[in-house]
């Protein structure tokens, strides 16, 4: 019995079957986890363009709200949006967008779920010269 315990015939077997198991844990975290890394990335872009619009009209007001639903079309995202200044923005000055949005890590199922917020600035300054 105590020569048949010793034996190391099928090891083999047990670390494969380990490793395929390790494998598929990372690969299951990796397809949770990436989605965040593409919405963080969407979110800056959603708010760089909304302040390059800012930037050419020259104000925070329809223009940018309108920029705002199309983005939100195309991306899929409802960020909140916050602006330093709002209304006529004169030439040269400058001022902040801040797009926020929380998401939620979920990395199988709701075992180790949790909501995390995402935070996206960009900063700009008005190219539009408003007559007092």
């Amino acid at each position: 019995m105590l020569k048949i315990l010793k034996t190391k015939g099928g090891e083999g077997y047990i670390d494969v079957a380990i490793l395929v198991l390790c494998a598929m844990l990372v690969i299951a975290l990796a397809v949770k986890v990436f989605p965040v890394y593409i919405a963080k990335s969407q979110l800056d872009t959603f708010a760089s363009e909304l302040c390059r619009e800012a930037e050419i009209a020259g104000r925070v007001g329809s223009e940018t709200s309108m920029r705002a639903q199309v983005l939100r079309e195309k991306t899929g995202l409802d960020p909140a949006i916050s602006w330093s200044k709002t209304g006529k923005i004169q030439l040269n000055e400058e001022f902040t967008v801040t797009v926020s949005m929380q998401t939620d890590i979920g990395l199988f199922g709701g075992f180790g779920s949790f909501p995390i917020t995402l935070t996206a600035q960009a900063t700009g300054k008005s190219e539009v010269y408003w007559k007092k």
